[in-house]
This record gives structure tokens, C-alpha cells and sequence, in this order.
């Protein structure tokens, strides 16, 4: 209970409060001038890897942070448990960052996921990357990830409150994951549905208007998130 709460509270905090920048190596931040530093969410340090064990990368935005730590000791003795060092951000950051993030190492398991990001709205209504691009940007995505060699694991965006800032539609959640869902099936993909996981159960795990997830919340996803590396690392 003591991991949960400090990964759900972390991760909670490194989404709501604006941070600095992080370089991605060094992990140094820049932030205002005279400003002291803020450590990096502990989701976003590198591990070294066990020697003999499978490799799996996560990719995700601050919902994904969220569930890093819970995972990675759940997996512990299993699999390497990685993620990408920084916040997944929309499609357009995973094409600015993808290869850098993949690097030069042999991955196992990728389990990934961009959209939420994608489909937030500015206060002109505007879509962060419109549905269509979203679907061009996560083909070219999905290219990049299958030539790694790996066995892939697409993860739904989950779902969004009625209120929350910066703005966002559940429709619009529903919609993207549809777009993702039939590419994924048309690349032979799996599956790992946290939308549909989460949903019945949204108000217990979700914070109040807030598209983030407390400590428990967290952890609940976690165990769905490790259900569906599983048949992938058993083969």
C-alpha cells in the first residue's frame, strides 16, 4: 500500500503541476531563472536490466506514469519493466521521439498507447491532432514499433470525466479508441482495453473531475496492464 500511494501521488503530482523541462539524458531540468530544480517523477528513472530476463518498454503519457512503478514490481523477477523517460505526449511527440525512445536495444514486450493528449480541446474547441491525423500519425506509429521485432500491446486511452481542464470529451475518447482499435486488428495487435477495465468502475478509481487516477486507482490499472503483458511473455 505504501508503493501505491507513493506512485499514484508522484505521478499525480508530475501531471497536475506544471513542471520544467527534463532533458531526456542527464535528466537535468531548466526551469525559470533562479528557480530550483524539481526532481523527475521516480516513473521516469531508468533501470538496469537483470540479466536473463525479457525487456518491455512502456509508452504512455502521465496515466501510464502512473502505473510504471505498480507494474514493474508486480513483474519483479519476471521482465526488465522500462518506459520512455518523459510524459508519451500525442501522436506528434511519438514521431518527433519514437526512435530515440526505442534506441538501440533488443525489446521483448511493447505495450503502448497515445490519445489522450490527441484529443484534448483548446479554448477555441480545437482538437490537439483531429481525429484523421490522429489514425495517419498512429499508422506510421505502429510501422515503427513492428519493425523493433517485438511483441506489441496497444493499451485504449481511458476514460474522461464530464469536467476537467484542459477540456475533453468522453465521445471523443470512444471515437479515437475505435480509430486505434481498427488498426490495431489490422496489424494483428493485442489488446489491453483499460477503457472498458476502468469504466464500471471510474468513480472509485478516478479522481473527482480529474482525467488522472489516484494511488489505488493506479494500481488497480496496473493489474490489468500486467494481465495483458503476460500471454506475451509467456510465449
Amino acid at each position: 500500500m505504501k508503493l501505491c500511494a507513493i506512485v499514484g501521488l508522484t505521478a499525480l503530482a508530475a501531471s497536475l503541476i506544471a513542471l520544467p523541462v527534463w532533458a531526456e539524458a542527464g535528466g537535468k531540468a531548466t526551469g525559470k531563472a533562479g528557480a530550483p530544480a524539481r526532481r523527475p517523477d521516480p516513473s521516469l528513472a531508468p533501470i538496469q536490466d537483470v540479466a536473463g530476463l525479457p525487456r518491455v518498454l512502456l509508452i504512455g503519457d502521465s496515466i501510464s506514469m502512473g502505473y510504471t512503478l505498480p507494474v514493474r514490481e508486480l513483474l519483479k523477477g519476471k521482465a526488465n519493466v522500462h518506459r520512455i523517460p518523459t510524459n508519451g505526449g500525442p501522436t506528434l511527440r511519438g514521431l518527433e521521439s519514437l526512435k530515440r525512445w526505442l534506441g538501440d536495444g533488443k525489446w521483448d514486450v511493447i505495450h503502448f498507447n497515445w490519445g489522450l493528449h490527441d484529443l484534448r480541446l483548446d479554448d477555441a474547441g480545437k482538437y490537439q491532432v483531429p481525429l484523421d491525423e490522429y489514425a495517419k500519425n498512429l499508422k506510421e506509429l505502429v510501422k515503427q514499433l513492428k519493425a523493433t521485432g517485438a511483441k506489441l500491446v496497444w493499451c485504449s486511452t481511458t476514460p474522461v470525466p464530464e469536467k476537467c481542464t484542459p477540456p475533453r470529451k468522453n465521445a471523443d475518447v470512444i471515437a479515437y479508441n475505435a480509430a486505434a482499435k481498427k488498426i490495431m486488428d489490422e496489424n494483428g495487435i493485442a489488446l489491453d482495453d483499460l477503457y472498458a477495465f476502468a469504466l464500471p468502475k471510474i468513480k472509485e478509481l478516478q479522481l473527482p473531475d480529474n482525467v488522472h487516477f489516484g494511488p489505488e486507482g493506479s494500481a488497480e490499472l496496473a493489474k490489468a496492464v500486467v494481465a495483458s503483458l503476460q500471454p506475451a511473455l509467456a510465449k
